[in-house]
């Protein structure tokens, strides 16, 4: 399959730090880019056409819901990976039916992290 490309964003340094380190343990998955709202969820799908995108639900400016749309538009290849906090459940239900293929839940172990891009991966 290759190398598969990933964008992350969330608004706090620190999950994407995390999320990050999580991806790149496999060896074949390479983050290439990074965002902290949904603007730059868009730009990042744009420039860089990724496999993934794991996508934080609330962030400033424009959360990951709204981003769904210009993400799909900007790069119609690319597949949602939602990330939210506890108790965002029908957010992550609106996210899945607008396109999201699968959902981790903060704070999140390695193991489902890992899941999840295997489930978004296999999704046609």
């Amino acid at each position: 399959m290759g190398e598969i490309k990933f964008v992350v964003v969330d608004d706090a340094v620190f999950m994407r730090t995390l999320i990050k380190r999580m991806i790149e343990e496999n060896s074949d998955y390479v983050v290439v880019g990074e965002g902290s709202n949904g603007y730059e969820a868009i730009e990042q799908a744009k420039k860089y056409q990724p496999d993934i995108i794991t996508l934080d639900i609330t962030m400033p400016e424009m959360d990951g819901i709204m981003a769904i749309k210009g993400i799909a538009e900007a790069s119609p290849k690319t597949k949602i990976l939602m990330v939210s906090a506890m108790g965002q459940q029908s957010m992550v239900i609106d996210a899945i039916k607008m396109g999201a293929k699968d959902f981790v839940v903060k704070p999140f172990d390695k193991s489902r992290v890992q899941q999840a891009i295997e489930n978004v991966l296999k999704t046609v």
